[in-house]
């Protein structure tokens, strides 16, 4: 089954992680071993460029990820915002060189999706890269892993003009904040509206098309983008608070906005956002891809029974690895343990089509430029 999955981190992966995602994930996994990494996320991971091939995914959303962290005691994030800025073009400068080698193509506009799309379906098939042991790319006569570009927090935007130079660069869709708070509003784990700044950033964004991913954001800034901004939302990965209940999820109030808003939800693996009272580094993955599955049916009952506004976005190797997934996910292809399970649920082909890659292709087809 084809997935689009609607939010990866691949260049913190390959940049801030100095991981190469032309290796296969057991390759990377040995590596990190053989280095004694033993932070959080090493030796686990869960995807590569191989890896996605075989996992049968021809496009994702994925991130310039700079998050501002003012103190300097931490390995996660940039103390300032000219750090944030020049981050994100490292992320960025990531992509055009793998692009640049063959293995990814970016997609700006709609029809570059859908020609994208059908060169991806008709030219890879279930692991068609050959063995997973192998690069795959440039070497490689197969269409290369389409990708849309997000940022995840807006940090990087030094001032709400600048979001013209990222849309420039090919920048589709953004999110406003991370976790914490940021010089747009209140992200997650706070509850600090937006600045001033991120008014008018919304004003840009929607001038130029950009869709806001509401993720992330806090229930005072949520509400308040739904009434400032007029443009396309969406939420890349973003789960239930009826089915694990703190605030990184939304309220029943909140998905039922992004589907009246004509937005999709992609589920999310973590399971930090999966397991209720999950714990790092203390709870045990109890929970399985089971728990993806009530998520969709949670979000069709708020949709009065329609599948149209749920899809896929998994997070995986968001800063962690299988540590912190479903105890039956050990690396993205995993992920297929969906369909059967799925259809054990009662879904359609059709249904579980729509699910895993119909859903984003239509959004994204209505919400890119032409």
């Amino acid at each position: 089954m084809w997935i689009f999955d609607a939010h990866l981190d691949l260049a913190l992966n390959g940049v801030d992680w100095n991981r190469d995602l032309r290796q296969c994930v057991d390759d990377i996994r040995a590596q990190e071993q053989a280095a004694g990494m033993l932070e959080k996320g090493r030796q686990t991971n869960t995807l590569s460029f191989p890896e996605l091939r075989i996992a049968q995914v021809p496009v994702c959303l994925t991130t310039l990820l700079a998050r501002q962290e003012m103190t300097i005691d931490h390995t996660f994030g940039w103390t300032s915002p000219q750090t944030c800025y020049a981050m994100a073009h490292a992320h960025l400068a990531y992509y055009r060189a793998m692009e640049r080698s063959g293995y990814l193509r970016m997609i700006r506009t709609r029809q570059e999706l859908q020609k994208h799309w059908r060169a991806y379906t008709e030219q890879n098939g279930v692991g068609s890269g050959g063995e997973d042991t192998q690069l795959v790319g440039s070497t490689s006569n197969e269409a290369p892993l389409g990708f849309i570009l997000t940022m995840e927090g807006a940090d990087p935007v030094l001032t709400p003009e600048t979001i013209y130079e990222f849309h420039e660069a090919g920048l589709r869709a953004l999110g406003l904040t991370h976790y914490g708070t940021n010089r747009y509003g209140g992200g997650t784990r706070s509850e600090v509206g937006l600045s001033l700044d991120a008014i008018e950033l919304l004003k840009h964004c929607e001038k130029l098309g950009i869709t806001i991913d509401v993720t992330h954001l806090s229930d005072v800034a949520f509400w308040q983008v739904i009434k400032h901004f007029q443009g396309p939302i969406h939420a890349s990965h973003q789960n239930a608070r009826a089915i694990c209940n703190w605030q990184r999820q939304f309220s029943d109030d909140q998905i039922k906005v992004v589907i009246e808003r004509g937005g999709v939800l992609g589920v999310a693996l973590d399971i930090i956002m999966m397991q209720d009272g999950y714990v790092r580094g203390v709870s045990k993955n109890e929970v399985t891809l089971e728990r993806a599955v009530d998520q969709i049916e949670h979000v069709r009952k708020l949709a009065n029974g329609s599948l149209a506004n749920v899809g896929i976005g998994t997070d995986l190797d968001g800063g962690y690895g299988c540590e912190q997934t479903p105890a039956d996910l050990n690396r993205y292809r995993d992920v297929q343990k969906l369909v059967p399970m799925m259809l054990a649920r009662g879904f359609s082909e059709e249904e579980i089509e729509s699910v895993f890659y119909g859903n984003w292709m239509k959004f994204f087809s209505r919400v890119l430029p032409e």
